[in-house]
């Protein structure tokens, strides 16, 4: 148990104002074996900002939004890639990995947002609309990007979509984000209506109702929240934009309008700045725990396989995105 806490103690420190110490010995054998099964797998763990904070600081190697995960993904030199996120994450680290074994920790950590299209979906709205591109957010399977032109995240959608150069696209599937980009350009949105199941849970008048009962309170709302959020919110942006603002302008208070664990992921680093949190969290998310993650590593399964010719159809809808 010694050597145990000597291994963990660096994890322990970044995380004394997250997780009570009285947890703390029953996280530390998982973090330590995860630790020992990554250099004996050359594995790496990618996680999600989602992610909660013993996961997210104790055995992660590299995280950040989809895109970050995305881009670092293609550059490991690992054998192995533990995705701590859900599905489609997954999918897009074996597109750009194929040679690589990649593993989810729980098969069943989906998304409702990639759930409310299909394949099928996306080629029912060519045909409705011949000759408009397919722009699709990542966060969508692997089937769906291989119907689309070329794929977004939240942070890159508006850039993506005016890089293509067209009056009018076809933007999949959140209708939330596709609002939000239809505000930032010229360019026509004919939307979807998918929604992520945390974020459409928030309101306009649960956001005034924090500004009345905290002052000084900054709130950063993620695009793929309802209009009325976004309109109370002082600022908008992806995960990697939201954090970014937190860390550079240190304000007193801060509300985060997103999945409730990337608070704590924050306030682990950010410890001066005081946050408020509306705690909407993602099951998927939290399907991905320590044991599950060791198991993966110990069995090397559950593993992401993706047909080829699908593979290689959503390779070049990502790879795309890269690009821009």
């Amino acid at each position: 148990m010694a050597e145990v806490m000597e291994q963990t103690a660096a994890a322990e420190q970044r995380l004394k104002d997250v997780i009570p110490p009285i947890e703390w010995p029953a996280l530390e054998p998982d973090i330590d074996a995860i630790h020992r099964l990554k250099a004996e797998r050359n594995a790496v763990i990618l996680a999600h900002n989602y992610q909660t904070p013993e996961i997210f600081h104790g055995v992660a190697d590299i995280v950040g939004d989809s895109l970050a995960l995305a881009r670092r993904a293609a550059e490991t030199d690992a054998d192995v890639i533990v995705q701590a996120g859900v599905h489609f994450m997954a999918e897009t680290s074996k597109l750009l990995c194929p040679e690589k074994t990649v593993l989810i920790p729980d098969l069943a950590a989906g998304c409702s947002l990639a759930e409310s299209i299909t394949a099928a979906d996306v080629r029912a709205l060519r045909e409705r609309h011949p000759g408009v591109p397919v722009v699709t957010y990542v966060n969508t399977s692997a089937a769906v990007k291989a119907e689309s032109d070329i794929c977004v995240t939240s942070g890159n959608a508006v850039a993506v979509v005016e890089s293509l150069g067209v009056d009018r696209v076809i933007f999949l599937p959140d209708e939330y984000l596709a609002h939000y980009v239809a505000l930032q350009t010229d360019v026509q949105i004919i939307a979807w209506q998918g929604h992520c199941e945390v974020h459409e849970r928030f309101t306009g008048d649960e956001i005034r109702a924090y500004r009345q009962a905290h002052d000084d309170l900054m709130v950063i709302a993620h695009p793929e929240c309802p209009p009325d959020v976004l309109d109370a919110a002082d600022q908008v942006g992806s995960t990697a934009q939201m954090i970014h603002a937190v860390k550079t302008r240190q304000p007193r208070r801060v509300l985060m309008v997103t999945e409730c664990s990337m608070s704590d992921n924050v306030a682990a680093e950010v410890p001066e700045v005081e946050f408020v949190r509306p705690c909407n969290l993602c099951p998927h998310m939290k399907r991905i725990t320590l044991p599950k993650i060791r198991q993966a590593l110990e069995q090397l399964a559950p593993r992401v396989e993706i047909d080829s010719g699908v593979a290689d159809r959503a390779r070049q809808a990502v790879t795309r995105m890269l690009a821009v």
